[in-house]
């Protein structure tokens, strides 16, 4: 009884794990999103300018919280270009941009 409670234990953490890997982003899928997307306003090295955040280097969930804010309307948008800018992404396409430019460094 003991062994298939243990067994049962290790195959739930074992999936656990597999699906925190698969929520994961994929970077060269975000680097294409991030051209067409991010890059005008965050350059292509993600580091911005004077009027627009650095954001390479950021962890990945805090760039997804950030871009899920944007696109609720939780985070203000005086201008709305993130808004434009998100309205059309995915959950997914959003993991795949914060993994690209979290590998950027910065």
């Amino acid at each position: 009884m003991l062994t298939k409670r243990l067994l049962f234990a290790v195959m739930f953490i074992l999936m656990l794990v597999a699906g925190g890997v698969q929520a994961g982003g994929d970077a060269a899928k975000g680097a294409e999103l991030a051209a067409a997307d991010c890059a005008d306003c965050h350059g292509d090295d993600g580091m911005g300018d004077e009027d627009n955040p650095k954001i390479a280097g950021l962890d990945p969930a805090e760039h997804i919280k950030m871009l899920k804010g944007y696109k609720s309307g939780e985070i203000p948008d005086e201008d709305e270009m993130m808004i434009d800018s998100v309205s059309g992404l995915s959950d997914q396409d959003m993991a795949d941009i914060a993994a690209y430019y979290a590998g950027l460094g910065g």
